[in-house]
């Protein structure tokens, strides 16, 4: 399991770029998410706006 971790004397580069990946797809989703709920928000003025 140390060697798997090591990843041949690589993990000083290995790991940041998996961790910075992960971060970057958590951002977006959060964003995807946020983006989501206001434009449910905006779309539900206007319906009532329209009413």
């Amino acid at each position: 399991m140390n060697a798997f971790l090591d990843m041949g004397g690589y993990a000083a580069f290995v790991w940041p770029t998996w961790g910075l990946s992960f971060a970057a797809l958590a951002g977006l989703v959060v964003h995807a998410v946020l983006e989501r709920r206001a434009a449910q928000t905006a779309l539900r003025r206007l319906e009532e706006d329209e009413a």
